[in-house]
């Protein structure tokens, strides 16, 4: 229906993530959307202001907020499941687009122009900072919940911090470095 898309968008919050795995607390889409889009805005401004590199933040932060919304109409299909094999993976990204697209038509026209770079985004540079922003969220959460004493986290943990570790974009490596370490801190600690 043509005028839903901002409706639509405030389901986000109705899609969970982790469904397989025991939380110590839920997190939905709209949540990550969320983180993710404060840290690829950070993987922007360090590439641009501490390596000197192209990028704009604000256009980062966007795209991250969007970057899910297609689970809005597929859920979120939990990573073991999407990456199985190549076969599905590729039906899955397809699937993907197709729910992007009927997203993009519940605009009016005069609309779409301005949506459309958003929720599928072509610009290599900014997906791929995108992309290391939702991997940092999901490590973040990783750590909130081994944290939290969730044993079920530990192999999530690992797996999304060597994955991390292996990431060619030195944006990451500096994240990693200067910023990781405050997100195992209590309040009291993150507040002296």
């Amino acid at each position: 229906m043509e005028n839903s898309f901002f409706a639509m968008i405030s389901r986000m919050r109705h899609i969970r993530r982790w469904c397989l795995m025991r939380n110590s607390y839920e997190e939905n889409i709209q949540e990550h959307s969320h983180m993710t889009a404060v840290l690829a805005h950070a993987l922007a401004v360090i590439r641009r202001d501490v390596f000197h590199g192209e990028a704009e933040p604000e256009r980062c932060a966007a795209v991250a907020l969007f970057h899910d919304a297609s689970e809005i109409i597929t859920g979120d299909l939990p990573t073991p499941v999407k990456y199985l094999n190549p076969a599905l993976t590729g039906s899955y990204k397809e699937v993907e687009a197709q729910a992007t697209a009927k997203l993009l038509t519940m605009l009016p026209a005069e609309l779409r122009g301005a949506y459309a770079p958003v929720l599928q985004p072509e610009d290599p540079g900014t997906a791929e900072l995108v992309k290391a922003a939702d991997k940092l969220s999901a490590y973040i959460k990783c750590v909130e919940e081994t944290r939290a004493g969730n044993g079920e986290f530990r192999s999530a943990l690992e797996q999304t911090r060597a994955a991390l570790e292996a990431s060619p974009l030195p944006e990451v490596a500096y994240f990693m470095e200067h910023f990781l370490p405050a997100f195992g801190l209590t309040l009291d600690e993150l507040t002296r």
